[in-house]
């Protein structure tokens, strides 16, 4: 049977830290005891009987991050409002069998084609492959069964950095169409600097493409939020890549300016998200690739939220030259999810950090090919805050 969460389950003892920063009682205090940093458990099982691993990570200042080994789904993540009240942060379930066949892509791993290929069709080195169309005419974030059905292999870790798990699996060559057996490896680490470090590895044994991501859905303003439009968003791209009416790429690399796709400087997501353009027609509102602004290869800006109401931040830094913006447009209310909270009309968003969506049939694109010998290695940083 499932193990149930909740987030009115996350508790910070903001108190008694305060407590304990040099004021002497005269009178003996019972301390309570500080919660394991890193705790294992079981949260659920596949239809087949095989047990889902649950690691739970937390950092001094009250973030909580609970982690599944079905799909590396974050299941839920804790953070502080500025009254120190900490709440969750990201949609999902209470129990893991609505992962199995209800969720759109909460929380988990996407591989081994993060976003959409068109047609499900593309050409490497002479050979053609063709893949599932699973969001018809084209291919979804790796397919019927992408990386966020499956399970993971999972060794938690504590060390003077952090605490976290990095996480295993072996794509088997032919695997949902694509080519060459891929060895992936992903770790989630957090740390007392309020920092959630996602790492990506991958080897092949044949020339393939790879494009990986993390999707939560989130809302800063917590569990009980309605939508997500007065949250204020930063993004740091100049360009944009339009799509298609099948939300595609069209190849162009276009600028922002002057369109509702500017966010250079922080703008409510609702402020422009219903006007008369064909792109957010396209969308639905946004689901869109921007191109990150950056200088050489290492961590660079991508985004930033603030939830006006609640003070909660996020900032995301990666070595990725895209992120998809998507504000949940799809999102309808027939999902009902954690406590019983229906998941209505932009109730979440996504910020994926990606390769540009597309890329093996866009030969001007950042390359998503990867061959015998070389590593895939890629990285993206989520910090939590409070704005003063």
């Amino acid at each position: 049977m499932d193990q149930v969460f909740r987030a009115c389950g996350f508790v910070v003892a903001m108190a008694a830290l305060a407590g304990a920063c040099g004021r002497e009682e005269s009178s003996p205090v019972v301390q309570q005891q500080p919660r394991p940093r890193l705790t294992e458990g079981i949260f659920g099982s596949t239809a087949d009987g095989q047990p889902l691993n649950l690691i739970t990570l937390r950092n001094q200042t009250g973030i909580e991050i609970r982690i599944s080994t079905y799909g590396g789904t974050i299941l839920s993540l804790g953070t502080p409002d500025r009254s120190g009240a900490v709440d969750d942060i990201v949609l999902g379930f209470d129990t893991i069998t609505p992962y199995f066949d209800k969720s759109p892509y909460f929380g988990c791993l996407i591989g081994r084609y993060c976003n959409r290929i068109a047609t499900g069709k593309f050409t490497l080195d002479g050979h053609s492959y063709t893949l599932a169309t699973n969001n018809p005419p084209n291919h979804l974030h790796g397919g019927k069964k992408g990386w966020d059905k499956v399970v993971w292999t999972s060794a938690p870790f504590q060390n003077a950095e952090g605490v976290g798990t990095k996480l295993s699996y072996t794509s088997k060559d032919g695997e949902e169409g694509y080519p060459g057996t891929v060895n992936a490896d992903v770790t989630y680490m957090l740390n007392d600097k309020n920092e959630l470090i996602v790492d990506y590895h991958a080897t092949t044994d044949k020339p393939t493409v790879i494009n990986l991501t993390q999707h939560s859905y989130f809302n800063l303003a917590g569990a009980k939020a309605t939508d997500i439009l007065g949250h204020e968003l930063m993004i740091n791209a100049d360009r944009y890549t339009p799509v298609d009416a099948t939300l595609i790429p069209t190849g162009e690399l276009a600028p922002v300016e002057g369109t509702p796709f500017d966010f250079r400087t922080s703008t409510k997501i609702g402020a422009r998200i219903n006007d008369a353009n064909e792109q957010l027609k396209r969308g639905l509102g946004y689901d869109h690739n921007y191109v990150v602004k950056r200088e050489g290869t290492t961590l660079a800006l991508a985004a930033r939220v603030v939830e006006p109401h609640t003070g909660r931040t996020m900032e995301i830094t990666t070595t990725e030259p895209g992120i998809q913006f998507y504000s949940g447009n799809f999102l309808d209310g027939t999902i009902t999810g954690k406590g019983g909270r229906v998941y209505g009309h932009r109730s979440g968003f996504c910020l994926e950090t990606q390769h540009y969506p597309d890329s093996p049939n866009h030969p001007t694109f950042p390359s998503t090919t990867l061959r015998p010998g070389e590593e895939y290695r890629s990285k993206t940083v989520f910090t939590f805050g409070v704005a003063k």
